[in-house]
This record gives structure tokens, sequence and C-alpha cells, in this order.
């Protein structure tokens, strides 16, 4: 099975920025008209961003559902089977994280994801299929979080638009703290297939992913090399 994840930097559904890249997540679907399920968790299931998503989705081909953590939630299995995309709005990472490990999300999401159901998210939706990501869950600093494991590696969010996000992600790097990683700029989603990065979607002039490493003595940051380019302004 061709496994499915795309990771966002920022912008996307519930943002009213970047309308190519929600076409672009619908076009994976298994069909023209997608059942693409929100799971707003990180976000506390915010009235506001569910009104974002939902109102978005009225412009495009999908039929939209969200999953509540917060309030009365539907079998969790059952939900999940029925979507063709999930996607994980951004918030707080390591309370969404918490929560899920109470439901058991994490094993379902994987088992969706081996079925064909495509994984996608933005900000706290992006890194948390990563080893590890790049979180302001703390209002004190940025900092290093454990995530799924899903994907290899670490994982920065708003890569270029965000003033500390660049030298702490190098870093932690530099470190050892976390292992090598992507960086994604506001705007940029990275396409991954099976594990491995294949596509980086630009939806924005400027904004790019980028790896970055430990080097010799430096942390290096280069475009992801091997993978096709595509521009969907």
């Amino acid at each position: 099975m061709n496994e499915q994840i795309i990771a966002l930097g920022g912008g996307g559904f519930c943002d009213g920025t970047d309308p190519e890249l929600d076409v672009y997540i619908l076009q994976q679907g298994r069909s023209a008209r997608p059942n693409i399920g929100f799971i707003p968790t990180a976000s506390g299931d915010s009235d506001h961003t569910l009104v974002k998503f939902y109102s978005r989705c009225a412009q495009l081909s999908c039929h939209p559902a969200h999953l509540p953590l917060f309030l009365r939630t539907p079998d969790l299995e059952q939900w999940l089977n029925a979507q063709d995309i999930i996607y994980v709005g951004g918030g707080n990472t390591r309370s969404m994280l918490a929560v899920w490990q109470a439901w058991g999300l994490p094993e379902l999401l994987a088992a969706a994801l081996s079925h064909g159901t495509v994984l996608a998210g933005v900000s706290a939706g992006a890194i948390c299929w990563f080893e590890h990501g790049i979180t302001d869950s703390s209002a004190a600093t940025l900092a290093s979080l454990p995530c799924l494991g899903l994907l290899p590696g670490s994982c920065c969010p708003h890569y270029s638009n965000e003033a500390e996000r660049k030298p702490t992600f190098a870093r932690l790097i530099e470190a050892g703290t976390i292992p090598a990683g992507l960086a994604i700029d506001d705007g940029a989603a990275v396409h991954f297939s099976c594990g491995v990065p294949q596509r980086v979607v630009v939806g924005r002039p400027a904004a790019n992913a980028y790896h970055v490493r430990r080097g010799t003595d430096c942390v290096v940051v280069a475009p992801i090399s091997g993978v096709e380019t595509v521009s969907i302004l």
C-alpha cells in the first residue's frame, strides 16, 4: 500500500491562505469528491477553527467531517475508516498528543495510513507525524518534542516565517538533541510516499522546504535533494 503523508509548514484550510494547497491535498484522495476528516484537537476543538474548516470545504469538492475529542466522541476506528484524507490542524502539539494517547489514537492513525488513508496536517498537524518536532506549545520557548514516529527524523514548521525557528532548529540538531530533519516554510508542503519525500509543493512565492543536518563544522541547510518541486501558485 502506498502510504502518503503531507506536511504543511503553515497555511491551508483553516488559515484562509494558500488555497491551491487545499486543492492539492484533496486531489490525493481516492475519489473526485473525497471524504476529509478534520482533527482539531490541537486547538481544543475550537469552534472558530471548525467554522474556518467547514467554510473552506464548502468551496471545494469534498465531504468534510470532524472528530471531536472534548465532547461526545464517536467510535474512533469507524470514523477513521470512513475518511479518504485525515487533516490535522495547528495549535498545542504537546496537549494534542497527550489527548490522542489517552484515546489510543496514534495506533489507529498508523493503521489508517497502512490501509491507504492520506494523513495530512499543518504546523502541529505536520510535526506530529515525525520522530521529533519543534513546538511552541510552551509560551516560554521553542522546544523539541517527541512525536508519533510515522516519519523519520525531525521537523520544523513556519521555518522562514518566525524569527526563532531557524536558530532553534539549528541549535538542537547541532547539539544532537534531535536528529536531522526537514524545515518547511508557511505556504509549502512536503508530500511523503512510504516515508520518503517525493515532492515539495509550493503555494506562495519564495516558500520552500529544506533538509537540515549537522555538518563537520556547522549545520548545513539545503533544499531537499532528489525530489520534484511543484509550484501551484
